[in-house]
């Protein structure tokens, strides 16, 4: 894969923790995190940080980051998609770069544990040619979906997905399920910019640790990130244990 970009949003009107994208983890910023992964990945040709804010550019570019420019206003609303906020920052680089990119990856700054390794991984996979997408993924072990429930009408309950049969066996039987890492989406150009959506038609995987999917959205999330990363910090191989 010849040119692609990454972007990472990172909006200043954070409503779980203040200032969350520029809150401290372990001495840097937590979008300090993610660049550091983006930049040792070695994979992106740039690497943009889409935000309206003047505090959390300075910070973005201080930890290596491209804000050549600032997000609209429009697209900093509490229900803005992340789709548009990346077909923003693709055309305004491509426009600023005058040529275009083969991909593009959304890198979100609330995964701070999000790995250069990874994010290597899934635009080598893009690059062979046979996929559309790539999306990190962690293996979900507390809530396998044969053991999901929905109730009808006079409170009955019945599977959410119809296998049959009550699933009463044990979790180790069950047919390995994942959910999305929630850290990185890499697609084709053309996915997002012709089919108006982050996520192609055929996509492959990355498998990642589930510690590396913590997502800080509020409070207790930012403490676990911190008793992870004090965990890391202490481990001889870098991880948690």
């Amino acid at each position: 894969m010849k040119r692609v970009l990454a972007v990472i949003p990172a909006r200043g009107g954070s409503k779980g923790i203040h200032r969350k994208n520029i809150v401290d983890l372990g001495g840097l910023p937590l979008i300090g995190h993610v660049l550091a992964a983006a930049k040792a990945s070695a994979a992106f040709a740039n690497i943009v940080v889409s935000t309206e804010d003047e505090e959390i550019a300075d910070v973005a570019r201080a930890h290596g980051a491209e804000v050549p420019f600032l997000r609209p206003r429009e697209l900093t609303e509490d229900t803005t998609p992340s789709l548009p906020v990346v077909q923003h920052a693709l055309a305004e680089m491509e426009k600023l770069e005058g040529k275009t990119y083969d991909a593009v990856a959304l890198i979100q700054c609330t995964s701070p544990f999000t790995r250069a390794k990874d994010l290597a991984m899934a635009i080598k996979k893009l690059s062979e040619g046979n996929c559309e997408s790539v999306v990190t993924v962690v293996p979900e072990q507390s809530k396998h979906p044969f053991r999901l429930k929905r109730i009808i009408a006079e409170d009955i309950l019945i599977n959410f997905i119809d296998q049959g049969f009550e699933d009463m066996r044990a979790r180790q039987t069950l047919p390995k399920v994942y959910r999305r890492a929630g850290g990185c989406y890499v697609s084709l150009r053309e996915v997002v910019t012709e089919r108006n959506t982050l996520v192609g038609n055929i996509v492959r995987a990355v498998i990642v640790p589930e510690w590396t999917a913590i997502d800080v959205d509020g409070p207790i999330d930012l403490e676990l990130a911190r008793i992870v990363y004090q965990r890391m910090k202490s481990s001889p191989l870098g991880e948690p244990n």
